[in-house]
């Protein structure tokens, strides 16, 4: 069994390599390989903390050797979100229980490792805590919403290119082996016609609608479509959000939220030019996004470019746009002009 899981990871590590989807950051003077080193985390607000570091720190697991979380900062969480400061204190001591040591600022963490993992749950504290890691010339994975705004998201991307440090984001979704071979040109789909996601959309005060938990899904939507999207229509009502974007060769790509009461799961549907994927594994675990962080930090490579990541913003910019002008098309381009 042992044997099986380990060729499954192994497969899934040339799965997420194997996506290469820009290298724009390798220009950067931090940009730079290492086959190890240090990793702190900022924000312990999340159960991706434990599940990253239980990961990343098994002896067992070959494709991590080099790498560890030695350090962590828990933050104060954000006192109007239940999700961040009631879990606060729970997942710090987990934390601690793994032998990661806690730091008192971001400042000391800094000076402790070579790598951060921004974990903060609040994505309206990242620009605030990315700023001094940026600064430092630290590698950053910035974890899902990378941002509560996309005006913070551009100014975090921003920042990254001033101090030339290479940083991306990313859900877990991304990564999912089964939409990564339909991007990369199934023979059983083909070339990607259209797509529909679905998956729960529960927001936080102080976000964009989607970008705090709906972002799993339409992520998976771009990675399954690509990137072109033009305008967003959003359609709501009491119980369902609908948000269908039109690219700019003519395909359209659905999400669909969760509707109220309805059982929560995570899926896809995709129509190629020779079949139809039903059912898509569009969220299959943690492994294949901690792989891609681990060969991030090796290569400095970000695997998605800000392009992409500011584009996906700018959909779900659009979709709350459209809302309030009761579902009429709003275009990307109209929110990357506002900000």
């Amino acid at each position: 069994m042992g044997n099986k899981r380990r060729n499954f990871i192994k497969s899934t590590a040339l799965a997420s390599i194997g996506l290469g989807l820009v290298g724009d950051v390798s220009l950067y003077a931090n940009g730079k390989s290492s086959l190890k080193g240090k990793i702190g985390m900022i924000g312990l607000d999340t159960s991706h903390v434990t599940a990253f570091t239980k990961a990343i720190n098994d002896p067992e697991r070959s494709e991590f050797e080099g790498f560890t979380v030695v350090a962590a900062y828990p933050t104060k969480g954000s006192a109007d979100m239940p999700v961040s400061i009631d879990r606060l204190d729970k997942f710090t001591e987990e934390i601690k229980g793994m032998g990661v040591q806690i730091v008192h600022s971001i400042e000391e963490l800094l000076s402790k490792v070579d790598f951060v993992l921004l974990e903060s749950v609040d994505g309206r504290r990242h620009l605030d805590e990315a700023l001094p890691v940026l600064k430092a010339g630290k590698p950053m994975f910035i974890d899902k919403p990378l941002s509560h705004s996309l005006k913070d998201a551009r100014a975090i991307f921003e920042a990254s290119k001033k101090y030339k440090t290479p940083i991306f984001s990313a859900s877990s979704t991304r990564f999912a082996p089964e939409s990564v071979a339909i991007m990369k040109g199934s023979e059983v789909v083909g070339k990607v016609l259209g797509a529909h996601t679905y998956g729960p959309a529960g927001r936080q005060v102080g976000h964009l609608d989607m970008a705090y938990y709906g972002i799993h899904a339409i992520e998976a939507l771009f990675t399954l479509m690509g990137t072109g999207c033009k305008e967003v229509m959003r359609l709501d009502t009491p119980t369902s959000s609908v948000l269908t974007g039109v690219w700019g060769d003519g395909r359209i790509g659905v999400f669909t939220a969760t509707p109220e009461g309805g059982k929560t799961s995570f899926g896809g549907v995709v129509h190629g030019s020779s079949g139809v994927a039903e059912k898509v594994k569009i969220l299959d675990g943690y492994d294949p996004l901690i792989i891609a962080i681990i060969n991030f930090f090796k290569t400095g490579v970000v695997p998605v470019s800000s392009e992409e990541t500011l584009e996906i913003f700018a959909f779900m910019a659009a979709a709350d746009e459209s809302k309030l002008r009761g579902g009429k098309p709003v275009s990307l381009e109209e929110m990357m002009q506002k900000g």
